[in-house]
């Protein structure tokens, strides 16, 4: 393929993520949006249970999105250019945090889709700091205008004020909420072309006709466009001389507003926000053409960067066929066919049967077959190219944050990080015979899920698995059973726990000395131990080196590290890990003969348990964010029945007719929130919660664990 070729079709590529809170209609939107580009010829529904992205019984049945769907579809916008769309389709459930988390670091925009009732909600704030984080550029869409107390502007002005983003009108809808109530929603006015547009359900919104905008609605439509306008020359120098010009006679294009409000996108400075109702099939086609006009092709992001897994220089890649290859392994599934890993291609080309290289595991894998996604269905291919995202067979050892590069030319890019699980529930197979089944499915569901980890307690032999909430452990548990055929007991869940120290302790000395004839072990180290609260995404454990050269030889150090890290992992006096920690390694001893790497780290793990029990442990407890929508009559009781859950509420605030509050609570007092919450304001009230932080647990706890 010529090169000129090749640039053309990356400028018609566009990587993208369709994020929101649950619920606000991502997955019909995504059923809407695969219709209109011909990829399905009929249009699912989330309550019937028969859309395609949403493809595992666990989903239909629930009518929520668990995993993140990739999904490639062909558009052609208002100005009849094609484009290629791969859209991912992501869960809002905060139990699937992980699957938004993966998908936006390999995306390249979003489409962020709120409800016109409900405006900005929990989710919605925990997804757009994410999209945030990665620097992912993003549009959005005001979704359910044709419900009962739907508004445009309250949740025009809620994306301004609690995202603290810039949101561009590009669009205003025509009246609001559902058919036969007064003032209607019955279509668009487009702010551009400050046309009316009025689609019609008796072919899906297939078709939509262009009018003038009502005399009533003019005066309003102006005051819209206005604020578009004015918007938009504060983040465009270029196009705030091009409207000065316009104020002084001079012709304002649409090309020239699409343009600028690209650029003002792309920067991240700007979010342009369009209106409809997917459900009613109204601007679903429009959301399109933004997608096309402002969304980023992969040639508009910068080069990909990471670092030589030898060398530790920083190296990058452009988004070119012509650079070495690169990828990033974002997502595995494991079905029937075995496992299907997904890479998105940063630069270069990947071959259908070539091998690549894992620097991070220092392994060569097999690509032995590529395939486009469509949810559970593929479509086989013989090479992927930079900009593209596929499916690839033939993975063994690449885990999730993986790099797949070419063996030559090596790069080792950012892994993904994940939060911390912050629940646990034990597991054992009803049958001796499912002993080894159970190793083999947990190691499975592992590979697929990075929230999701399991251990086995040596001492009691018991299976413990942990993860982000009471409905991921729920889901596992029965995808193991109805994946897997695996039969299982489960405990009832239990809050996974943390541990620190109290305070600063020095010069703690461990020591490994055995004489037992022929060669010995000896080894002593001398630590700081000090708490430390560790960044997000850092690891839990500080380590440093203070030594003074010659002291102990530096090829023990790393055994050194090595062994204070596995005795932090399998935790302090109350058997929970040790996070946010110091330690720092200031002196030891070794012996020519009879010291090794082994009796190096058993001696540093015996520094590190005299130090945990001089500086006093401090049990730490996950904290959850919580969110409360109820009716007001039912704010008493709620709130009441926080503060006795040692609940801290931070605000409480009105969205519509409704109360929202706003607090922190210990998961240890939120299990069974969903009844009580029911209970207490008559099934009117609901609820979202998401891990936030790790903090003291009151001392009367810590007591009952160490008895």
């Amino acid at each position: 393929m010529a090169s000129d070729d090749v640039t053309t079709n990356l400028r018609r590529i566009r990587n993208i993520g369709i994020i929101a809170h649950i619920d606000a209609g991502k997955t019909t939107t995504t059923e809407r949006i695969l219709y209109y580009t011909g990829e399905i010829h009929r249009m699912g529904d989330v309550d019937k249970g028969n859309t395609v992205t949403d493809y595992l019984e666990e989903e239909r049945e629930r009518g929520i999105t668990i995993v993140a769907a990739a999904i490639t579809c062909h558009w052609k916008d208002a100005d009849g250019l094609p484009t290629t769309i791969n859209i991912i389709d992501t869960p809002g459930h905060v139990d699937f945090t992980a699957e938004v988390e993966r998908s936006l670091r390999v995306l390249d925009g979003a489409v962020v889709i709120f409800s016109g009732v409900e405006g900005v909600e929990a989710q919605s704030e925990t997804v757009w700091r994410q999209a945030s984080k990665y620097h992912v550029p993003r549009i959005c869409f005001i979704n359910k205008m044709d419900r009962i107390g739907a508004e445009f502007d309250r949740v025009f002005q809620e994306v301004s004020d609690r995202l603290d983003s810039h949101p561009i009108p590009l669009q205003i809808p025509i009246g609001a909420g559902p058919e036969g109530s007064m003032g209607a929603f019955q279509g668009l006015i487009d702010l551009i072309g400050m046309k009316a547009l009025f689609f019609k359900t008796e072919d899906l919104g297939s078709t939509f006709t262009v009018q003038e905008i009502p005399d009533d609605l003019r005066l309003e439509a102006d005051a819209w466009r206005e604020t578009m306008l004015n918007s938009l020359s504060e983040y465009d120098e270029t196009f705030a001389e091009q409207y000065m010009g316009h104020l002084d006679g001079a012709e304002l294009t649409t090309d020239m507003i699409h343009q600028a409000l690209r650029r003002a996108t792309l920067t991240g400075g700007a979010q342009p926000v369009l209106c409809g109702s997917s459900f009613k099939y109204v601007g679903v086609q429009q959301l399109l053409d933004a997608v096309s006009y402002y969304l980023p092709s992969p040639l508009d992001k910068p080069p990909i960067v990471g670092i030589h897994p030898k060398k530790g220089n920083e190296l990058s890649r452009r988004p070119s066929p012509d650079e070495p290859f690169s990828g990033l392994v974002f997502k595995i599934t494991n079905d029937a066919h075995g496992d299907l890993s997904f890479v998105r291609v940063y630069s270069g080309i990947l071959k259908a049967g070539s091998r690549a290289y894992n620097p991070g595991r220092e392994e060569k894998e097999n690509c032995s077959r590529l395939y486009h996604i469509r949810a559970d269905d593929r479509e086989q291919i013989n090479e992927a190219i930079a900009g593209d995202i596929v499916g690839v067979v033939g993975l063994k050892k690449a885990v999730t944050g993986d790099t797949l590069c070419d063996a030559t030319h090596p790069i080792l890019l950012e892994r993904i990080e994940f939060p911390e699980t912050v629940i646990s529930m034990s597991i054992e197979p009803v049958s001796s015979a499912d002993k080894g089944k159970l190793s083999d499915t947990l190691n499975a569901l592992a590979r697929e899920d990075p929230t999701f980890t399991f251990k086995v307690n040596e001492e009691t032999g018991q299976t413990l698995i942990s993860g982000m909430g009471e409905l991921h452990l729920e889901i596992l548990k029965n995808r193991m059973t109805r994946d897997f055929k695996l039969k299982v007991h489960v405990g009832r869940p239990r809050v996974s726990y943390r541990e620190t120290v109290k305070k600063a302790v020095k010069r703690i000395e461990g020591t490994c000395i055995r004489q037992t004839g022929g060669t010995g072990m000896y080894a002593r180290v001398k630590i700081d131990v000090e708490p430390e609260v560790q960044p997000k995404g850092a690891p839990v454990v500080h380590f440093a080196n203070k030594m003074k050269g010659g002291v102990i030889p530096g090829e023990y150090v790393p055994a050194i590290e090595s062994g204070l890290r596995e005795e932090a992992k399998s935790g302090g006096k109350t058997g929970y890990p040790l996070v946010d920690l110091k330690i720092t390694l200031v002196d030891g001893d070794y012996h020519d003969v009879d010291s090794n790497d082994m009796a190096f780290r058993f001696a540093a793990s015996d520094a590190l348990r005299k130090a945990i029990e001089e500086a006093g442990p401090v049990l730490l407890e996950p904290i959850m964010r919580l969110e409360v929508v109820t009716p007001e009559d039912y704010l008493g009781n709620i709130t009441a029945d926080l503060a006795s859950r040692r609940a801290l509420i931070e605000r409480t605030s009105s969205r519509g007719k409704l109360m929202v509050i706003d607090a922190r609570a210990p998961l240890k007092e939120m299990f069974g929130y969903s009844t009580a919450v029911r209970s207490l304001s008559q099934g009117r009230a609901s609820y979202t919660m998401e891990p936030l932080e790790y903090a003291a647990a009151p001392e009367s706890m810590l007591e009952a664990l160490t008895g």
